[in-house]
């Protein structure tokens, strides 16, 4: 028997910043160092296992959140809305540079998001967001 999962592939990008390893973590991991890129997280925020927080997701209102994994400065996951997860992978390499991989997982075929989109159609959309927001995410943090 099936479990109703008819799972599509986790969204990943990876992109080079020419910033240590530390600046990258602290722009994934502090309200300030996310907003600057990507949602405003609340006042809750702390890479804290456990912890549970929101995005201010613009028209959509509040995503809540919890992270679930915290592993520094090398990962930082949390959940994200309904039925997503959120992933920052961040690793060190030679020349003070980091790779900074972002995963968006949680995706079903059979599923539709909290506003009624499939995920197929809604993925596929984020999907080519993301290849903006790591542009940003760069510049921002090589900048900062």
């Amino acid at each position: 028997m099936s479990n109703g999962m008819n799972t599509l592939p986790d969204v990943r990008q990876t992109v080079e910043v020419n910033a240590p390893i530390q600046k990258v973590w602290n722009a994934v991991t502090t309200r300030g160092g996310i907003s600057a890129w990507f949602m405003s997280p609340s006042e809750s925020f702390k890479p804290e296992i456990g912890c549970e927080f929101h995005l201010e997701a613009g028209q959509f209102g509040q995503s809540p959140c919890k992270v679930t994994e915290v592993d520094p400065p090398n990962r930082l996951t949390f959940n994200w809305g309904r039925d997503w997860t959120l992933t920052f992978e961040l690793k060190e390499l030679d020349g003070g540079k980091t790779e900074f991989t972002l995963i968006h997982g949680g995706w079903d075929a059979d599923k539709v998001t909290e506003f009624n989109q499939p995920h197929p159609q809604v993925r596929e959309h984020m999907a080519g967001g993301w290849v903006g927001i790591m542009k940003k995410f760069v510049s921002v943090v090589e900048a900062g």
